[in-house]
This record gives structure tokens, C-alpha cells and sequence, in this order.
């Protein structure tokens, strides 16, 4: 049964082309969560395959796709790391009525390079500041970007987030943390369960309970300015059975 359970900059916002360039009007524009990225590549591939339409998928924090939504991008589908910044779309009018739906959930981690020793128990005032010293706690910027608020969250609930708050490098998506951390630039860090598993440089330290913070749900939508047949049928094929395998399979879990 299925369960579900360089400049670094340069890698904050990614567009992958799937058979077509960005231009192709038969194709689909997704804006997509950057923690997505391994398992959105491959769904696209695979919608293409079997459809023959073209998908250009662009990643970034869920935040600065809402606001370039806003702002009139084209995108057909966008797929929210988080409730708020769909919530912001759909206040404005700009998500094509009926469409949205609750996609994906995940968990957050505390992580540290692969060759790290580091063995911090997360808990009611676990002593992250005595083992962070003089370093910095990587974490999406906690303001606006999704990982980094439910990060934040979590650590206020824990009562350790006043302790820490000066020792975050804030970062403008969650990628760009786990890349601080992998590259060994940052001893910990805290990312999204699936962002640990994609990248081998590092390791889970210890997963934070999810009654400290809400429920991460990834929720998607179709855009209203760009809606197309296409469109729905891409986001039918992300709730199917065959797409929830290979969401499973890259450690997400079903929408609460």
C-alpha cells in the first residue's frame, strides 16, 4: 500500500527545458518549490513522455515565484512549498478557480556534513548554540521563504530559536542551506527531510517532532492567466498513483 511518508547563488532559480525551449507556447511553465526539484525533474520527464507536451520547470522559493506570479510571469502550474504563499495568489484572484489542491507534505531535519560526528538530540532547549560556537546555523531566510519559517517555528517551540537567531545564515531558498552545509561551509543546518536525502555530502542529525511546528504541505494550483487543458492534466498526473510512486520514492509523504 502506498504510504507516502561557483556562486551558490547560481543555483537559486533553475529552469530544466524537457524536449522544447522556454518559448514553445504548446508547452507548460511550472513554477515549483526548490526542494522539489529531483522529483518534479522526473515527473516532468515522464508526463512528456507519455504526452508529448513540453515542460519548462522553474525552481526557486516559493516566495519569489508567488511574487514574479504576481508580477505577470508565465507560468501554467505553481507548486508551493507551503499553505501562505498560495493562500497569497489565490487572495489576488490569480489561481484559476477550482484547481487547488494539497499536494505533498514533508518533514524537517537538522543536518551536518557527511564526515560530521555531531550527535545533537533535538528537544525542549537542546544546546544548538553550544554545538553551532562560533558558526553559523544554515536555514532558508526565516522571514519569507517556507523552510526557513517552519524552521524558525520549530525552534521557538523548542526555545532555543532567541539563542541561535544571530548565528543564521539565511539563505534565499532551502537548496542554497543544504549546499552551505554539503560544501562544509556551515556546520548545521535545517532543511526539509527530501532536500537531505538528494545529497550525499550530507547527513540527518536528528528529525524535529512535527508537533513543533505546522504541518508542511505542498499545495498546487493552477495559474488563472495561463490556464490550459494542458495544465489540468499535468496537475491530474501529480495526484495519480503512478506520480505518488515516484513521490514516494523521494521521501515525500501525502498531503494531511
Amino acid at each position: 500500500m502506498f504510504k507516502w511518508i561557483k556562486p551558490i547563488a547560481a543555483i537559486a532559480t533553475v529552469s530544466l527545458v524537457f524536449g522544447a525551449s522556454a518559448g514553445n507556447s504548446a508547452g507548460l511553465t511550472v513554477f515549483a518549490a526548490a526542494s522539489l526539484k529531483e522529483s518534479l525533474d522526473e515527473q516532468a520527464r515522464k508526463f512528456e513522455g507519455e504526452t508529448g507536451t513540453s515542460i519548462v520547470v522553474s525552481y526557486g522559493s516559493s516566495n519569489a515565484l508567488a511574487k514574479q506570479i504576481e508580477a505577470g510571469a508565465p507560468a501554467d502550474v505553481f507548486i508551493s512549498a507551503d499553505l501562505e504563499w498560495m493562500d497569497y495568489l489565490d487572495g489576488r484572484k490569480l489561481l484559476a478557480p477550482g484547481s487547488r489542491a494539497n499536494l505533498l507534505s514533508n518533514r524537517l531535519v537538522l543536518i551536518a556534513s557527511a564526515s560530521s560526528r555531531s550527535t545533537l538530540k533535538i528537544g525542549p532547549g537542546f544546546a544548538l548554540a553550544a554545538a553551532l560556537g562560533a558558526d553559523k546555523l544554515a536555514m532558508a531566510n526565516p522571514d519569507s521563504v517556507p523552510a526557513g519559517k517552519y524552521g524558525k517555528q520549530a525552534l521557538e517551540t523548542l526555545g532555543v530559536w532567541a539563542s541561535v537567531e544571530k548565528k543564521v545564515a539565511r539563505t534565499e531558498n532551502v537548496r542554497v542551506a543544504l549546499t552551505l552545509v554539503s560544501r562544509g561551509e556551515a556546520p548545521l543546518g535545517i532543511v526539509y527531510a527530501t532536500d537531505a536525502l538528494a545529497e550525499r555530502n550530507v547527513r540527518i542529525v536528528d528529525t524535529f517532532a512535527e508537533s513543533s511546528h505546522p504541518a508542511i504541505v505542498y499545495p498546487v494550483a493552477i495559474v488563472a492567466a495561463n490556464r490550459s487543458i494542458s495544465a489540468k492534466r499535468f496537475v491530474d498526473y501529480l495526484r495519480s498513483t503512478p506520480a505518488r510512486v515516484i513521490w514516494e520514492r523521494y521521501g515525500f509523504a501525502p498531503a494531511p
